[in-house]
C-alpha cells in the first residue's frame, strides 16, 4: 500500500513539475511559485504530523503555549520530571494513561513539540521568503494581497490549534474536541488549498487553461461533498467512531443501524452521535466516487492538453485509492498500529486530491473571461 501510495503522489508532483516546464515564462514568477510551493509540502507534512499526533493522543501532552521558549524540549530528567508532573494534573492521565511512565510520555511528547516546532518553521520560511522577495523586488502588485491574506490565513491556524489544545485540558475531557479538531483540519486544507492556488497563479498559462462550464459545474458540486466529507473525517478521528464499527459493508451487521437517530434533537446526531457520524462518513464516499466517474466520463471529450489530462486520470486514481484506505482503516481501526499508518495514509492521500481538485477548478475554466 505505500508504494501504490508513493506512486500516487509522484504521479501528481510530475505534474506539478509540467506546470513548471510550461507555465509562464518569468523568472520572478516562477521564484515565487517555487518558493510557494515549498509551503505547500511543509504544509502538507505539518498536516500529516498533526494526525500522527491525535492518533497517537499525544495533542494533550504540552499544556502549555510557549511561542519562543517552546522551541526547545527538555534538556534534562528535571525538565522532563517537571513537564511530566503538568500533563498528570489533565484528566486525560487520570483516567486514560494513568499507566504511563515517563519514557512513554516523551513518545507522545515528542509528536505534540514536533507539531509545533514544524509550524514555527514553515512560518520562518514564508516570513524569510516574503523579505528576501521583497528586497529582490521580485513581487508585482498584484502578489501583495494575497501574501496578506495568506500570513493571515497562517496565523489563524496557529490560533485554532491553540484553542483545540485548550479545549481538552479541562475537566472530564480526555481528548481534544471533535469539532475543535474539524476546524482545526478544515482551516488547515483551506491554508493549503490557497498556497496551491497562490502558486498556480505563476505557474499555469493561459494556453494550459480549458472552458467548459458543464465540467466545472460538476467540479463544484464535487468540491461541496469533499468539503463535508473531510469535516466528518475529522469528527470520525476526533470520537473514534471507526473503533466502534470496524466493520465493512455493514455497520455492525447493520446497513442502516437502528441507533442512527438515538439522540434528540435529531440534528444533534450529525455531531455527536459517532454512529451516525459513521455512517454519514461512508455514505458520504460513495456519493464521492460516484460523483468523480461520471466527471471522469464527460471529460473524456477534452482533447490535447497534457495538464488536463494528468489532472483527470490523477483524480480517478486517488479517489478510488482513498475509498480503499478508507475501508482498510475502519477494519483494523481496533489495532492501534496499524490505525496509526493507515489513518495517515488516508490523510495523505485526502492532501493528494485536494490539491488535484484545486488544479482542476484552475485549469477548468467556465468562460473565458474567468
Amino acid at each position: 500500500m505505500t508504494k501504490i501510495n508513493h506512486c500516487c503522489a509522484n504521479f501528481v508532483f510530475t505534474m506539478i513539475k509540467h506546470l513548471q516546464n510550461d507555465g509562464i515564462d518569468d523568472s520572478s514568477s516562477k521564484a515565487v511559485a517555487k518558493w510557494l510551493l515549498i509551503g505547500v509540502g511543509m504544509i502538507i507534512i505539518q498536516i500529516l504530523i498533526g494526525g500522527i499526533t491525535r492518533l497517537t493522543e499525544s495533542g494533550l501532552s504540552i499544556t502549555e503555549w510557549k511561542p519562543v521558549t517552546g522551541i526547545l524540549p527538555p534538556m534534562d530528567s528535571i525538565t522532563w520530571q517537571a513537564e511530566f508532573d503538568k500533563y498528570k494534573g489533565t484528566d486525560q492521565f487520570k483516567y486514560v494513561h494513568q499507566n504511563f511512565t515517563l519514557s512513554e510520555f516523551k513518545s507522545i511528547f515528542f509528536w505534540e513539540w514536533f507539531h509545533r516546532v514544524w509550524a514555527r518553521m514553515m512560518g520562518m520560511v514564508f516570513l524569510f521568503g516574503f523579505i528576501y522577495f521583497l528586497v529582490k523586488k521580485k513581487f508585482k502588485k498584484e502578489m501583495v494581497l494575497p501574501m496578506v491574506i495568506l500570513f493571515l490565513l497562517g496565523a489563524l491556524q496557529g490560533a485554532i490549534g491553540w484553542m483545540m489544545v485548550k479545549s481538552g485540558l479541562v475537566p472530564e475531557k480526555y481528548f481534544v474536541g471533535h469539532v475543535e479538531l474539524a476546524t482545526h483540519f478544515i482551516a488547515a486544507m483551506g491554508l493549503l488549498s490557497y498556497t496551491g492556488w497562490f502558486a498556480l497563479r505563476f505557474l499555469v498559462s493561459p494556453e494550459q487553461k480549458i472552458v467548459n462550464p458543464s465540467l466545472r459545474t460538476l467540479l463544484l458540486s464535487i468540491v461541496c461533498v469533499l468539503f463535508f466529507q473531510l469535516i466528518y473525517g475529522a469528527f470520525m478521528a476526533g470520537l473514534k467512531a471507526g473503533a466502534l464499527a470496524a466493520t465493512w459493508p455493514s455497520i455492525n451487521g447493520q446497513l442502516i443501524p437502528s441507533n442512527l437517530f438515538e439522540s434528540m434533537p435529531l440534528v444533534k446526531n450529525f455531531v455527536y452521535n459517532p454512529i451516525t457520524i459513521h455512517f454519514v462518513h461512508r455514505g458520504l464516499a460513495y456519493v464521492l466516487i460516484g460523483l468523480v466517474i461520471s466527471w471522469f466520463w464527460k471529460a473524456r471529450v477534452v482533447k490535447e492538453n497534457p495538464v488536463f489530462s494528468k489532472l483527470r486520470i490523477s483524480f480517478l486514481i486517488l479517489v478510488s485509492f482513498q475509498v480503499i484506505l478508507g475501508i482498510l482503516t475502519v477494519i483494523n481501526s481496533t489495532y492501534a498500529n496499524r490505525l496509526v499508518w493507515l489513518g495517515v495514509m488516508h490523510q495523505f492521500t485526502a492532501m493528494l486530491l485536494v490539491m488535484v481538485v484545486v488544479g482542476l477548478l484552475y485549469v477548468v475554466r467556465p468562460s473565458p473571461a474567468k
